[in-house]
Formats: structure tokens, C-alpha cells, sequence
């Protein structure tokens, strides 16, 4: 992909070092500015939702070390990619500045040039994923070894008897889905809305999570993460609030402070959000399904979630020993959003029933009012039914 010098790309700069907080911000024709190595199939997603014009990169969006899927996407939706941008453009380029990329990649404000990126084009995509295939083994092997490693430090996750917040929504017996805004998301909770309508779970958002579930004009009951990346309206629609904080090192003799362990507490009490922390190893989204399954759920819906190598490689995480037990620990009673769409289906309800004889009955007397020949055919059937109940 070569950008020629009559398509100049022209937009308003927004500058972001966390990706997740800039997509929110974005607007259609933007010039997304990030800091991302190794763009993620999310992250890129959201991009091209946002509509933005270009992309700049200020780190490499394809390392070679894994076969990232973001850039490819970036690119097969026709925006422009430009990578290893200089890294203080970040601070340099002032949210809503206007600027100009030009072909080689130099980047313009008011006709002076401020900085340069490489343009990404699809030979240097092919190349890094060539490399990011031969390495792929390496990857998986390194991965291996640390869940391995951490298993003996994170076992506790389970087993260990720790408080549990007592929660406001009654979860003992009762279906919950828990949504975490990861690659197809939309899919998977269009896909189950019948359920959702129909069973009525506990709906749980884990941090996005919870701006998915009001996406689709649904409520979450729960919202628990390190609130990094969930809306302020989102947890201001009266659903209950837990931060995730993660446990003191045994031994520490730090001052007890509840921010510094559990950070996501700063922004509720700034925002006048009620919330309680729960302190436990593993990510926010196996928290959240050992939660529930303690709370006592008959059923555990996963929308959205990670699990395969592809997605920690994607979030970074060099092991999956909590994701690895936090399933073993619930399996018998977790199932998969896709699955759940293939595997339910609703039968008739008493109300379905009621409003099919309604609408039977108002045909048939729109019918009746119209059309003469339509009574009497209707006359001539309820004579001969009267004739056939006289012989039996």
C-alpha cells in the first residue's frame, strides 16, 4: 500500500498512550496517534469502528514475535498504517491539531514537517508475519514454562478461603452471563440474546464488559475490573461496583493503602460510585467466574473471553496459570457463549401463544368486515360442522 502524494491524509490528531482510553475519544476522519507494539485484533476492531482516516504508531505494529492480527486488519479495511513514528509525537501534538501525512511518511502541522513514520505497507506485513511464524514456537515454549511457573503462586486463586463482598444481586441457582469486550463480542451476545431474554441471568460486565451489555440496551447487574477501560456512564447505571485489587506480597511491611493495591478505587470514589474490592491473583474476567461460581450460579455464560495463546499473546501476559485453573475450577458449569447459540432453543411460551390466537382472531374478523363471499364461505362451514356433531 502506497499512498500517493494527491491523497495526502488530513485530519485532527488524537494522541493516546493507552489505546483502550483513546478509542472512546475517537471520531470519525481522526488520525489515531498510539503507542501500541503489536496491534491486537481488538484494538484494531475498534479503530475501524471508530472510522478513523489513518493510523500513526509510535512502536512497531508487527514485531515478528507472534503473528499479531491488528495490522493486516488495519489494512484490509483500507486505512492507512504508519509505524515507529518518533516517540514524543505523542506529547508533542495537541488533541483536535490538524496535521497532514504525506507519502514517505512525514508528518506535517500548518505546512511544517514535526515528525516521520514508516509507512506499513503489505510487503513489510507479509515479512513480519513470516517471521512472526518461525518464532511462534519459541513463543509457545516460553509460554509454557511461566504458566507452569506460576501455578504454585497462583493456586491460592482457588483454593484458598478469602472474604467474598457480599453482593445485592441474588446469585445462588441462577444463570449469569459474564461479558468481557474481547474479539467478537457483538456476535456472541447478539447471538445469545434470546437466551438472555428468556432465562433473565445475572448479567456481569467485566470492565468494557459493561459498555458492551448497554450496547445492546441491557443492564449489567455487576460490573467488576480494574475499571481501566469501562465508561463513566457505564458505571453510573446503578449497577453494583467491584474493584479488582490484587493481594500485598506476604511479609510486606508497606502502610496498608487501598488505592495502591487496587487502583480502579481512585476513579469510583471520584466519580461518587459506590464500590467494594475483592484482592485476588488473575485477571479481572477469572475473578469475576470464581466469583460466581462460589456465589453458588447453576450456569456460567462467557461472552467475549480469552483463552487461546493467540489472545494472552495479545494482552501481553506471559503465562495463563489463573485463566488455566479458574476454568478447571468451574468448567462443569461454564459454557461458551457460541455454544450456547447453537445449543438453545426457545420453546413456546403461554404469551407467544396468546398473541398468535390474537392476531388469528383479528384477521379473520378484518376479513369478515370486507368481504361477503369470505361470510359465507365462513357460514357454510359452520353449518356443515353442526351437521357432523349431530351424526357423531
Amino acid at each position: 500500500m502506497r499512498l500517493p502524494l494527491a491523497r495526502a491524509i488530513r485530519g485532527a490528531a488524537r494522541p493516546g498512550r493507552k489505546t483502550k482510553k483513546l478509542i472512546p475519544l475517537l471520531h470519525r476522519g481522526d488520525i489515531a496517534i498510539i503507542d501500541h507494539p503489536d496491534i491486537d485484533i481488538v484494538c484494531a476492531n475498534a479503530l475501524i469502528d471508530r472510522r478513523v482516516s489513518a493510523v500513526i504508531n509510535c512502536a512497531v505494529s508487527l514485531t515478528g514475535r507472534y503473528p499479531a492480527g491488528g495490522p493486516g486488519a488495519i489494512l484490509a479495511a483500507g486505512i492507512p498504517l504508519f509505524d515507529s513514528a518518533d516517540p514524543d509525537l505523542l506529547e508533542r501534538v495537541a488533541p483536535g491539531t490538524v496535521i497532514e501525512i504525506r507519502e514517505d511518511g512525514g508528518i506535517y502541522e500548518g505546512g511544517q514537517r514535526i515528525a516521520a513514520a514508516r509507512p506499513f505497507t503489505r510487503a513489510l506485513l507479509d515479512e513480519a508475519l513470516t517471521r512472526a511464524r518461525a518464532n511462534i514456537s519459541v513463543e509457545m515454549e516460553a509460554f509454557v514454562r511461566n504458566t507452569l511457573d506460576y501455578l504454585s503462586e497462583e493456586w491460592t486463586l482457588l483454593f484458598d478461603e478469602q472474604a467474598l463482598p457480599e453482593l445485592r444481586a441474588r446469585i445462588h441457582g441462577r444463570d449469569v452471563l459474564i461479558v468481557v469486550r474481547g474479539e467478537g463480542y457483538r456476535e456472541d451476545l447478539q447471538a445469545i440474546l434470546p437466551y438472555v431474554r428468556d432465562k433473565r441471568p445475572v448479567l456481569v460486565g467485566v470492565d468494557g464488559g459493561a459498555d458492551a451489555l448497554l450496547e445492546m440496551r441491557l443492564r449489567p447487574d455487576i460490573i467488576l475490573g480494574d475499571m481501566d477501560s469501562v465508561s463513566d456512564e457505564a458505571l453510573r447505571c446503578g449497577a453494583e461496583v467491584i474493584v479488582h485489587g490484587y493481594p500485598r506480597k506476604p511479609g510486606s511491611t508497606e502502610p496498608e493503602d487501598e488505592t495502591a493495591h487496587a487502583p480502579g478505587l481512585a476513579r469510583t470514589r471520584k466519580l461518587g460510585v459506590p464500590a467494594s474490592v475483592l484482592r485476588a491473583l488473575g485477571t479481572s474476567e477469572d475473578v469475576a467466574m470464581i466469583l460466581m461460581e462460589r456465589k453458588g450460579a447453576r450456569l456460567i455464560v462467557l461472552v467475549g473471553s480469552h483463552f487461546s495463546l493467540q489472545d494472552f499473546l495479545d494482552k501481553g501476559r506471559k503465562g495463563m496459570s489463573s485463566t488455566f485453573l479458574s476454568r478447571l475450577k468451574v468448567g462443569s458449569i461454564l459454557v461458551d457463549a457460541k455454544g450456547v447459540s447453537r445449543l438453545y432453543h426457545r420453546g413456546w411460551r403461554i404469551l407467544d401463544i396468546v398473541w398468535l390466537l390474537v392476531g388469528a382472531v383479528t384477521l379473520t374478523l378484518v376479513i369478515l368486515s370486507v368481504s361477503d363471499s369470505a361470510r359465507a364461505f365462513i357460514d357454510l362451514l359452520a353449518v356443515r360442522l353442526q351437521l357432523w356433531l349431530r351424526h357423531l
